[in-house]
């Protein structure tokens, strides 16, 4: 029982001294130099062999998101983000499959881009989708409204035309009074009436008043 807890605070004690701030450019020459011997691999005896305080894990993070000769940062093209879309979409968030389709980046990147750049443009995206069919139905809706008012508009402005019209004959028919001797030729001789003359026969004129 002594030996195990000695075990593990030797453990705690190695893990602890373990470097794990911020790397440093020496500490980035040493790693590529071993890298450069030895090839990428047994990432703990590299951190053996290039005296660096630090673990296999965060050799290898390194070197694989920073250190390496073909490595691509930054400046994602539209191709790339359209091929990081449509990955995501079959593979889900399996960023390292993803980023070996896409040469020289790597999954930690792409994570990061997906993550703060790609899923709110995705979101953005969507609600402009869902939002388009209830605003064509709204436009629809506020233009039926206006045709609407501006029928009842015509149809009153014909009613009022009508009801002026209407004012106005009834107007001229109440004006003329029918016991207005308006025919009155009391005043006038049966031979003196020249203005009838000129478009009834004197003959004629006199049968009506025989």
């Amino acid at each position: 029982m002594a030996m195990k807890d000695e075990a593990i605070t030797t453990k705690k004690s190695t893990s602890s001294s373990v470097n794990k701030g911020a790397w440093t450019t020496e500490e980035d020459e040493r790693l590529a130099q071993v890298i450069e011997t030895h090839g990428p691999r047994k990432w703990k005896s590299i951190a053996t062999k290039a005296g660096l305080n630090r673990c296999g894990k965060s050799c290898r993070l390194r070197w694989m998101n920073y250190l390496r000769p073909n490595i691509k940062r930054g400046n994602i093209s539209d191709q790339e983000e359209d091929l990081i879309l449509r990955l995501h979409k079959l593979l889900g968030n399996r960023w390292s499959l993803i980023a070996g389709r896409l040469p020289g980046r790597t999954d930690n990147e792409i994570k990061n881009y997906w993550n703060s750049h790609l899923s709110k443009k995705i979101q953005q995206q969507e609600k402009k989708r869902r939002r388009g069919p209830k605003a064509q139905v709204c436009n629809k809706v506020q233009e039926t409204k206006v045709a609407v008012q501006l029928e009842k508009e015509d149809v009153k402005v014909s009613e009022e035309a009508t009801s002026s019209e209407a004012g106005e004959l009834q107007t001229n028919v109440t004006s003329f009074n029918a016991d207005d001797q308006f025919f009155d030729f009391s005043s006038e001789g049966l031979t003196n009436m020249e203005w009838m003359s000129q478009f009834l026969d004197v003959n004629d004129v006199l049968c009506w008043f025989s």
